[in-house]
C-alpha cells in the first residue's frame, strides 16, 4: 500500500509539471460507492508541489480506494468554482482585472476611451476589447443629439425628469462618478453669492443708505466666499471637461443647460464689481476684454442659432432661462462703463438690447411650437427680472446719470418683480436644484438698482424700498445656503445621477403613438400631424374608429392597445 502511494505522489508531480493550470475539483464517487464520503475534500487550484502531495497523501490515508470509479457531473453555469479561478487568476495576474471593471461609463470619457486603450497598448498590456453594446453607444455619443430628443425624452421646467417611456444609455441602479452628477448648473451659486458681494458693496458706498451704517467687512467676506466659490467650481467642472468632455458636450447641447455656460464668465464680471475697495479701486482694461472674449463667442454661436430657423430657432427653443444668455451684455456694459471703456460696452449693450426684446416677445407670446415654457409657474421666472435691472444701471453709468432711459428699464423690473412677487403662493412643490441658486441674482440686481435710484430721487418710500429688497434678497440667499448644505451633507441627494446628459438617441417603442396622445391630452392646435397619423397609421386607422378624437376618456385603454 505503501509503493501505491508513492507511485500515486510520483505521478502527481509529473502532472504537475506539466499542466500547471489544472483544477482538481472533489466530485462525488460512483453511487455504489457513495457512503465512503463522509466530508468532500476542498478544491485545489495552482497549488505548489508539496502541498499537492500532502493533499493526495490525506486522502490515502482516508482510506478511499484509488480505484473507485467515479462518474463526471456537469457543472452548472455561473458554478462558484469559476469565480474562484477569476479572483486567483487576478492575484497572479493583477493586469487582467482591469478587463472586467465597469466599462459602462467609459463612453462619455473623453475620446470615449480611446487614450485608454492606447496607453494601455503602449504598456504592452493585451489590447482591451469593446463589445457590441459599448460599439452602439460610442456611435450615439459620436453624433450630436437633436434638440428634440431632448423635449421627447425629458420633461420639467429645467427638462431634467426622464419621461416613463425612454431609457438612458448609463445604469440607474448604481450611483455615477461625481464628476457625471456635477452639473453646469452649479455655477448659480457662483452667480448668488457673488452678486451679494456687490449688494452689500452698494449698501455701504451709497449716500442713501449710510444711515443703516454697514460696514464694508461684510463685503469683503463675502467677496472673499465667492472668490473660493468660483475657484472650487471651476476646477471641478474643468477636471469634468478633461474626463468626460462628451458629458460636457451633451450639456452644450441641452436647450436648457446652454444657457448657463455664460454663468461662469458672469461670475467673473460680478467677481470685478464687487472687489472691496481695500483691495483695490481700479481695475486694468485689458481684464474686460479678457472676460467678454468668451462671452462674445458664446453669443456668436447660440444667436446665430436663434436667427437660422433650424431646429434651434428661438421660437422653439425660447425659456426663461435664455436670460442668462443676455445679461451678460448688460453686465458686461455695466463694468465697462465703470472702469472708463466707452465703445466695447456700448457695443455689447445694443446686442443685449436687441435680443431682449426679440426673447421677451417670444416668451411672453407662449407659441404653440414651444416646448421648454413650464405650464405654471416657477423660480425660473426671475430670470425675468434680471435683464431690466442691469441694463438700467448700465445706461446710467454709459449716460453719467439716472436719466429716463434708465428709469425706464428700471420701472420695468419693478413691475416684473412686483407681478411675480404677489404670486408666490404659485412656486410652491417644486423640487429643489442647483439651478435654483441663479434665479436669486436678479432678485439682487433689483435692489442694487433699487439703491441706485434713491440715489437720484432720495426719499422715505425709495429708501424704504431699497431696504425691503436688499433684505428679501439677503434672506432668500441665505435660505438657499441652508437648503443646499442640508441637501449636501444630510440628505446626501445634491448631486444625483444627472439624466438629462444620458438619454439615447433612439426613440422607444410607440413613440409617435405618445406623441399624439400627448397632443390629444393637451388639446394642441397642431392638428395637421394627427390628421396625418390617423390617415397613414394603421394603428391610427384603428383609433379614429373606435374613439372620438374629442373625447379624452378613453386615452389610457387606447394607450395600452397601442
Amino acid at each position: 500500500m505503501v509503493t501505491d502511494t508513492a507511485d500515486v505522489q510520483s505521478q502527481s508531480k509529473e502532472s504537475h509539471h506539466h499542466r500547471k493550470d489544472s483544477v482538481s475539483i472533489s466530485m462525488p464517487s460512483s453511487p455504489f460507492r457513495s457512503d465512503e464520503f463522509q466530508t468532500p475534500k476542498s478544491v485545489a487550484f495552482n497549488l505548489s508541489e508539496k502541498e499537492s502531495s500532502t493533499m493526495i497523501s490525506d486522502s490515502t490515508a482516508g482510506g478511499i480506494p484509488m480505484h473507485a470509479k467515479s462518474h463526471s457531473q456537469p457543472i452548472p453555469k455561473g458554478f462558484v468554482v469559476e469565480r474562484t479561478v477569476e479572483n486567483i487568476n487576478f492575484i497572479h495576474h493583477p493586469s487582467r482585472a482591469s478587463r472586467f471593471r465597469d466599462r459602462r461609463f467609459d463612453s462619455f470619457k473623453t475620446w470615449s476611451g480611446k487614450l485608454e486603450r492606447q496607453l494601455t497598448n503602449l504598456r504592452g498590456g493585451r489590447p482591451q476589447e469593446v463589445g457590441p453594446e459599448e460599439e452602439t453607444k460610442k456611435s450615439e455619443m459620436e453624433t450630436n443629439l437633436p434638440v428634440d430628443r431632448y423635449f421627447d425624452a425629458l420633461e420639467g421646467p429645467e427638462l431634467d425628469t426622464l419621461r416613463a417611456s425612454e431609457q438612458i444609455l448609463l445604469p440607474e441602479d448604481r450611483t455615477w462618478p461625481f464628476l457625471l452628477r456635477f452639473p453646469v448648473s452649479s455655477f448659480g451659486i457662483c452667480l448668488g453669492v457673488s452678486s451679494q458681494a456687490i449688494l452689500w458693496k452698494t449698501l455701504a458706498t451709497s449716500e442713501s443708505t449710510k444711515f443703516l451704517h454697514i460696514t464694508p467687512l461684510i463685503n469683503l467676506v463675502l467677496w472673499f466666499i465667492a472668490v473660493a466659490l468660483v475657484v472650487v467650481i471651476f476646477s471641478v467642472y474643468l477636471m469634468k471637461v478633461i474626463f468626460y468632455f462628451e458629458a460636457v458636450r451633451r450639456e452644450y447641447y441641452h436647450p436648457i443647460r446652454v444657457n448657463f455656460f455664460f454663468a461662469p464668465w458672469i461670475a467673473l464680471l460680478f467677481l470685478a464689481m464687487g472687489v472691496p475697495p481695500s483691495i483695490t479701486k481700479t481695475l486694468p482694461g485689458a481684464l474686460w476684454y479678457v472676460i467678454m472674449t468668451p462671452i462674445f463667442c458664446f453669443e456668436l454661436k447660440l444667436y446665430g442659432q436663434w436667427m437660422s430657423g433650424g431646429q434651434r430657432r428661438l421660437s422653439k427653443v425660447a425659456n426663461p432661462s435664455n436670460h442668462l444668455a443676455i445679461v451678460g451684455n448688460f453686465v458686461g456694459a455695466l463694468l465697462g462703463a465703470s472702469m472708463g471703456l466707452k465703445e466695447g460696452p456700448l457695443f455689447f449693450f445694443a446686442v443685449g438690447l436687441a435680443h431682449y426684446t426679440v426673447l421677451f416677445v417670444t416668451l411672453y407670446q407662449r407659441l404653440p411650437t414651444n416646448e421648454t415654457l413650464p405650464k405654471e409657474l416657477h423660480p425660473v421666472f426671475f430670470l425675468f427680472v434680471a435683464a431690466p435691472s442691469v441694463a438700467s444701471m448700465a445706461w446710467a453709468r454709459l449716460q453719467g446719470s439716472f436719466d429716463y432711459g434708465a428709469r425706464i428699464a428700471y420701472f420695468i423690473c419693478l413691475f416684473l418683480y412686483f407681478s411675480l412677487a404677489v404670486r408666490i403662493n404659485f412656486f410652491r412643490g417644486f423640487k429643489f436644484s442647483l439651478a435654483w441658486w441663479a434665479y436669486t441674482f436678479p432678485m439682487t440686481g433689483a435692489a442694487i438698482a433699487t439703491i441706485r435710484y434713491s440715489n437720484e430721487v432720495t426719499n422715505v418710500v425709495t429708501r424704504i424700498l431699497a431696504v425691503t429688497l436688499s433684505s428679501i434678497s439677503s434672506l432668500v440667499v441665505t435660505a438657499l445656503l441652508v437648503t443646499t448644505i442640508l441637501h449636501a451633507f444630510v440628505l446626501r441627494d445634491l448631486f444625483l445621477n444627472d439624466i438629462a446628459i444620458a438619454i439615447s438617441e433612439k426613440r422607444p417603442k410607440h413613440h409617435h403613438h405618445r406623441k399624439w396622445l400627448h397632443h390629444l391630452r393637451h388639446g394642441s392646435s397642431d392638428h395637421k400631424d394627427i390628421e396625418n397619423y390617423l390617415k397613414f397609421s394603421p394603428e391610427g386607422k384603428y383609433v379614429e374608429a373606435c374613439v372620438d378624437p374629442r373625447s379624452t376618456d378613453n386615452e389610457e385603454s387606447i394607450e395600452n392597445k397601442l
